[in-house]
């Protein structure tokens, strides 16, 4: 568990640890709250604080004593993604080919959003098979490309304003390689129409969630609860066939870098992160939001913190789910392989594997923000060397 240095966030900055260490208790007095949430609520409140422990450095010129605290490391708190981010993009660069890639997204109506909440592991599965299945169906159909494409697909619950929306951003090679081992590429950089991916799209998941309803695999409660009637289904599924459902494609990327950067946006990104915080009362907090209705003008919104709180809460994942998922070309069942015919059908040298370790703290703060994390934030010229023992959990100078 890495340590970091109490204070190293800009001062006095709201943080989303603030509003669940003020309004937390009372939330939970109220509100039946899974395990995985209850754990993600106290990890961001402890993150970085004595409560997880740390240890005591001392500037090796001028003498000023400093206390660093450990991460949390959960996946849901503001303060702990971006070494994870950056960590994961290293991975994925070897991974990338020199093709455009294209961007697709997959959204579920919001009448499926309280199922959802009661089942949201069943339900974001359907979801990642039901999007996965349509892509690469339409990949291997001959009047599109005929061969096997490459995916990754990541799952975001939210919208800006906390609200639920589930979706998954889909980053689809342009192109695919074909039985015989050459490469296809799309004609005139179009690869699939997408009225005709929602179409599919949604006949296969709501395929999938009668499959659910059928094997008795889904919860049914709270307002969830009157699905168990027959009568009830039959007439979710008539609204859920009757309205189209929404499959967005953007313009392709230019290339690897591009990919990358898109990559880094939307793969560790988090409901909401506390740069967003404006205040926090008694009774509610405010944050910034874009308003994509209205131009994507910013925007700032009010919340009773209880109501704040329940919103953070429902995109806490289920504990172990997987929300960033590779199919086909990239699916990690003989990857190596399928990639390495890729590169040769497109007549592209194999990228040099060096092993290296993963990258430490120090060198990522370095490399991002030309900032040495070991320098006297006092004096300006020494070190700050590690002394002593490690600090004990929830002993040591508060924070």
């Amino acid at each position: 568990m890495g340590a970091h240095p109490q204070g190293a966030d800009a001062v006095g900055r709201l943080e989303l640890a603030q509003v669940l260490a003020r309004h937390g208790a009372a939330f939970r007095a109220t509100h039946r709250l899974s395990a995985v949430q209850r754990r993600a609520m106290r990890a961001i409140v402890a993150c970085r604080t004595p409560a997880l422990g740390g240890h005591v450095e001392r500037c090796d010129a001028c003498g000023r004593l400093r206390y660093s605290y450990h991460s949390c490391r959960n996946r849901h708190c503001p303060k702990c993604q971006t070494l994870a981010k950056e960590r994961w993009l290293a991975a994925r660069r070897a991974e990338l080919l020199p093709v455009p890639y294209f961007h697709v997204v997959f959204t579920l109506p919001h009448r499926l959003n309280a199922l959802a909440q009661g089942n949201p592991r069943m339900i974001y599965r359907i979801l990642f098979e039901a999007a996965a299945r349509t892509l690469l169906e339409f990949g291997e159909n001959p009047r599109w490309l005929g061969g096997e494409l490459g995916v990754t697909m990541v799952l975001h619950t939210w919208g800006q304003t906390l609200s639920q929306h589930l979706h998954v951003h889909a980053l689809v090679s342009g192109g695919a390689l074909a039985p015989d081992g050459h490469w296809i590429h799309p004609r005139g950089g179009f690869l699939f129409p997408v009225k005709a991916l929602s179409t599919v799209f949604r006949g296969k998941f709501l395929a999938g969630l009668q499959r659910a309803f059928d094997s008795g695999a889904l919860v049914l409660a709270g307002s969830s609860a009157v699905l168990a009637q027959a009568r009830e289904r039959v007439a979710l599924f008539a609204a859920l066939r009757a309205q189209p459902w929404v499959v967005y494609a953007k313009r392709p990327f230019a290339g690897p870098e591009q990919v990358l950067q898109y990559l880094g946006r939307y793969t560790h990104r988090i409901a909401l992160t506390n740069n967003r915080l404006v205040s926090l009362s008694d009774t509610e907090v405010r944050f910034r939001y874009q308003d994509y209705a209205a131009g994507n003008r910013r925007k700032v919104m009010a919340l009773d913190a209880q109501e704040f709180i329940r919103r953070y809460l429902l995109h806490v994942l289920p504990k172990g789910f997987m929300r960033i998922r590779h199919y086909g070309l990239n699916g990690n069942r003989g990857k190596r392989h399928q990639l390495a015919q890729a590169r040769a059908a497109l007549n592209v040298p194999r990228p040099e594997l060096v092993p290296t370790a993963p990258e430490t703290i120090e060198a990522f703060w370095l490399r991002v923000a030309q900032l040495d994390i070991h320098q006297c934030p006092h004096c300006a010229s020494g070190q700050m060397r590690r002394i002593g023992v490690p600090l004990p959990r929830a002993h040591g100078p508060p924070p």
